[in-house]
């Protein structure tokens, strides 16, 4: 269940009263973790998996209310401003045109703000938010055109080119600043009510970042990712050719120098994976399969045919993780196609790897997702972000594959297909089980989070009811939970 996806009257889910009631809501369902979507700010196309920085917090998750509270909006300053008029459906368009004008508001009366604590937050996150900042700011200067297309000198950062834009936009930057500040407050205020409850926080980061991007920008010319010198990319990530995709997909982020990165000591990495583990308790690493081996295209090919693996960092990596930050919470997304080689490598990890319920019944033949055959180091989940819902599963899918489902879980309409399947997920050895909220409510393909290899649409566009998490079922969920010792 994203932040995004939580009710309120601002047209997307924030850090607010809905989040806490919501963690209330799994405190009385007995559950044990809420995993969410990354939280960092999403750019063109509205992916969480697309974000123009790995460290900063998406300001859209910003409360209003809490901003009241501290004076810093005034209670007339939301009146009249068009978040959407669907409870339902983000409009992405109107929050990205009218949050701002909030947050520029709050940002007016910015000396509210006891300064020693502003300051110490920019002083622990320096790392990070200078650059982050700076590079918001030039963003809005150059027309939100990629770094790619600046000027000459800031896009090579040049020193005295940064001095200049340092005075020019300083009060941007300080707005930047000042808006990172809010949402960690904000968000760190929600983390601490949620694990005094005992419940974890599963967060999630993408293995790459996005081509324009705070990251690739500040780091472009210290090699950790491959670029030339006229700083066009080298080569970018994607898939190959398979049986969905005659041409794979062309993923277009950057891929990275796993060699610099290791002589570097893996340090940009580790920076991610500590800042990650502090924002949440857990982290989920999409694509983990990339540190054994990675799909490479050289930039500009036509498609991702013209690709070729490429050997990650492997082991070497993961133990540099573990011997600087310790033992780590890491689930490691291992979908779609996997090789020996990279089965061998996790297990090595020791990392849980992923079990979709969705993917069970394409074969009775030692599928892997099929819940007899799991190890119970593994997070089991009916779906994904990436899944239909299991209602709207079942209205799609084969005959066959229906059939094969509701005689391996013994579904029936009485208890409902998504129970059932619920039953199924938490029954299992799988030491975790994460199920979709869409899932516990029950709901068809309209509220499916995200459809692969699409933009735009209805993807991550979908919000809970506020009276959808009632007592009645946080009551049945936690009957079900201590029914399976969950």
């Amino acid at each position: 269940m994203h932040i995004s996806s939580l009710p309120n009257r601002f047209g997307i889910g924030t850090f607010g009263k809905e989040a806490y009631d919501f963690a209330d809501f799994l405190a009385a369902a007995k559950q044990k973790y809420w995993q969410i979507l990354p939280l960092g700010p999403t750019g063109y196309g509205d992916s969480p998996y697309q974000s123009v920085s790995s460290f900063a917090l998406n300001p859209y998750f910003i409360d209003a209310e809490q901003l009241k509270v501290q004076g810093l909006l005034q209670p007339g300053d939301c009146c009249n401003i068009d978040f959407g008029n669907d409870p339902n459906r983000i409009d992405f368009f109107k929050i990205y045109m009218n949050k701002e004008i909030i947050l520029r508001k709050a940002f007016s009366r910015k000396e509210l703000l006891p300064i020693h604590d502003f300051t110490a937050f920019i002083q622990k996150n320096q790392m990070w938010i200078e650059d982050y900042a700076l590079y918001m700011a030039l963003k809005n200067h150059f027309q939100n055109k990629s770094w790619e297309f600046w000027d000459k000198d800031i896009k090579y950062r040049v020193p005295e080119s940064i001095e200049y834009y340092m005075e020019l936009l300083k009060e941007e930057i300080l707005y930047y600043q000042f808006i990172q500040y809010i949402a960690y407050k904000q968000w760190n205020l929600l983390k601490d009510y949620t694990n005094q409850l005992g419940i974890e926080i599963i967060g999630d980061i993408p293995i790459y970042v996005s081509a324009d991007s705070a990251d690739t920008w500040s780091n472009a010319s210290s090699g950790i990712f491959q670029y030339n010198r006229d700083l066009t990319p080298v080569c970018v990530a994607g898939c190959p050719p398979d049986y969905f995709s005659d041409n794979g997909q062309y993923w277009g982020n950057t891929v990275y120098d796993w060699n610099k990165n290791k002589e570097a000591g893996y340090n940009w990495w580790i920076s991610r994976i500590q800042n990650a583990l502090t924002n949440y308790d857990w982290v989920r690493i999409d694509h983990f399969r990339g540190f054994e081996s990675y799909w490479e295209v050289p930039f500009g090919s036509p498609t991702a045919a013209y690709g070729s693996w490429k050997a990650g960092p492997g082991m070497d990596f993961i133990d540099a993780l573990k011997y600087t930050l310790g033992e780590i919470k890491i689930i490691a997304e291992d979908l779609g196609y996997l090789t020996d080689s990279v089965k061998t490598f996790l297990k090595e990890s020791g990392f849980p790897g992923m079990k979709v319920l969705a993917f069970a019944f394409d074969t009775q033949e030692n599928n892997e997702y099929l819940p007899h055959n799991y190890d119970k180091n593994c997070v089991v989940y009916t779906g994904t972000h990436d899944n239909d819902t299991v209602q709207g599963w079942f209205t799609h899918a084969a005959e066959q594959k229906a059939v094969f489902a509701k005689n391996y879980f013994k579904l029936n309409e009485t208890e409902g297909y998504h129970w059932g399947m619920i039953r199924g997920a938490m029954s299992s050895t799988a030491f975790i089980s994460i199920i979709p909220m869409q899932d516990f409510l029950g709901l068809g393909s309209e509220a499916r989070m995200n459809t692969p290899s699409t933009l735009g649409g209805t993807n991550w566009r979908w919000r809970m009811n506020k009276e959808d998490a009632s007592p009645a079922l946080a009551q049945r969920i936690a009957d079900m939970t201590c029914l399976y010792g969950r």
